[in-house]
């Protein structure tokens, strides 16, 4: 019964999500910045070459310099100020670089610091308004680092596990 009440709420979600393309109809595997005649608005879907900032996807979140969004690893669902999911990032070489920018910008966006952890495996969780936002920093030996974000609202209802 429970599987019958969960599946029009999943294939609403999933239909959701592939009308949103975030290459512009091609595939890549990762958006990069690039200027724009209309800043907040993405390409048209025949437009092929057309890449969008990596902030517009996010809401206008503070990315560093240079980040691009890694699309293989990312399930990013809606747009704008209303996204969720997780995005993996490409930040470049310095993870301790990545880690100081999220930690010195998204504050001044609004965002209050809830965690912060710092080490080989780094942790940001941060909140505004009913939203969560956690950012997870591996910084690798050798390699470039990895980032991911993922955003959820705030209170969302979470079903705890039932002793069998």
């Amino acid at each position: 019964m429970r599987l019958l009440t969960l599946m029009p709420l999943c294939l609403l979600v999933f239909s959701a999500c592939s009308s949103t393309s975030l290459t512009g109809g091609s595939r890549a595997s990762a958006l990069t910045e690039a200027p724009s005649a209309s800043a907040g608005a993405a390409p048209a879907a025949s437009d092929k070459s057309a890449s969008v900032a990596p902030g517009q996807w996010l809401g206008g979140l503070a990315l560093p310099p240079g980040s691009t969004i890694r699309v293989d690893q990312s399930l990013i669902i809606g747009a704008g100020e209303n996204w969720v999911g997780r995005a993996s990032l490409n930040v470049g070489r310095d993870a301790d670089a990545a880690y100081r920018f999220f930690l010195d910008n998204l504050p001044a966006q609004g965002w209050a610091v809830v965690a912060a952890v710092r080490g080989r495996q780094s942790l940001l969780v941060m909140t505004r308004q009913e939203r969560t936002l956690t950012i997870e920093i591996s910084d690798p030996m050798i390699g470039s680092p990895e980032v991911h974000l993922t955003m959820a609202p705030r209170n969302a209802a979470v079903m705890a596990p039932r002793k069998p």
